[in-house]
């Protein structure tokens, strides 16, 4: 079966993600496919816009396939999950700027690496049962596809909130949270589609929206930014602990389980994405972090403990939010040097 069907259809290039089973997650020929097609299509004048959708019905994309980077890891091979992310956040960027509209059409789950896919277009539909979410934290990783950077740009510290927990954002919660533009019934895509493809006009996605649900995150913003404005993981998690409400109840309960390590630099480069411009440096930061990630992190415990073992009882290396240090921060997030991303046009 291929994994990523690539086609004209119309006026639009039309990529569909085809790992039903597997919730179209990523792999890394995908990766290399999608952006061959973003290439081929970019200057084609017969091709107005880009649809990218996914097979089945219960995921858009549920991330990347991190199965082969457990694998490599475990042989003390660090270089594949490096190329990995390389030419999947060289992807990001290509679909941050790209020159023509793209529409996804985000239903079911959307995580990890399905949001550096689906949530840098330029018009993002959500539907009643999409489930958003930048889970990260929970493996030993940082928020990393440039979501740093639509975190970082969420309302108040939305941002922090949903890097550090990892929460799953509804329709509402993901346009409020900047993650998707518009709120479309899914019996309603294939007809909103086939006219895409007729006309070649994105106009169709903004007159097809209706009302989008009410945003919880929007009736916990007071909470969020009482609790996620402190300086440090420390300052966060206790004043979660001290705090009443929806918001302390709900953070607890999801950040207890996530990689101390992987939070205290969450809130780094969440912070940090705040005065960019473009996706880029976001990049840069988060790519600092999973280069090193395999080899100095968790992450390899964090998948072992998710899909491997399946236990769910990851071992960190730090046992409390108080046991990380600045220190240990600064050298996951400092500069590459030579090995620091390098931007490029085309595969």
């Amino acid at each position: 079966m291929t994994e990523v069907i690539i086609r004209q259809s119309g006026h639009a290039g039309h990529i569909t993600l085809n790992r039903p089973k597997a919730l179209n997650a990523l792999t890394w020929d995908m990766l290399l496919a999608i952006e061959q097609a973003l290439d081929s299509w970019r200057d084609n004048n017969a091709i107005a816009l880009i649809i990218v959708d996914g097979a089945g019905d219960r995921a858009f994309c549920s991330g990347g396939d991190i199965a082969e980077m457990y694998a490599s890891g475990q042989r003390g091979d660090y270089d594949y999950g490096r190329r990995f992310w390389r030419d999947e956040y060289q992807l990001n960027a290509k679909l941050f700027n790209y020159p023509k509209p793209i529409v996804t059409f985000l239903h079911g789950f959307t995580m990890g690496g399905g949001v550096g896919v689906g949530c840098h277009a330029s018009h993002r539909i959500v539907c009643t049962d999409s489930q958003i979410a930048m889970p990260e934290c929970t493996i030993g990783l940082v928020p990393d596809v440039g979501g740093s950077l639509i975190l970082a740009r969420a309302p108040g510290h939305c941002g922090e909130y949903l890097g550090l927990t990892g929460d799953r954002m509804d329709a509402g919660d993901a346009i409020y949270a900047g993650f998707a533009d518009h709120f479309i019934p899914q019996e309603n895509w294939a007809d909103l589609k086939a006219e895409l493809m007729a006309d070649g006009a994105a106009k169709a996605v903004t007159d097809a929206r209706t009302t989008e649900p009410t945003a919880r995150l929007a009736a916990w913003q007071d909470e969020i930014d009482l609790s996620f404005g402190a300086d440090r993981l420390t300052d966060i998690g206790h004043g979660l602990e001290k705090a009443t409400g929806p918001v302390s109840a709900q953070a607890l309960k999801l950040m207890r389980r996530n990689a101390p390590l992987a939070m205290a630099t969450a809130i780094q480069i969440i912070r940090a994405a705040r005065t960019d411009d473009g996706i880029e440096h976001a990049l840069d930061r988060e790519f600092r972090f999973t280069y090193r990630c395999v080899a100095q992190g968790d992450f390899i415990e964090g998948i072992r403990a998710a899909i491997i073992d399946r236990d769910r009882a990851p071992k960190w290396q730090h046992q409390s939010w108080d046991c990380v240090q600045d220190t240990q921060v600064a050298q996951m997030t400092s500069n590459l040097g030579k090995d620091a991303l390098e931007w490029k046009d085309t595969t």
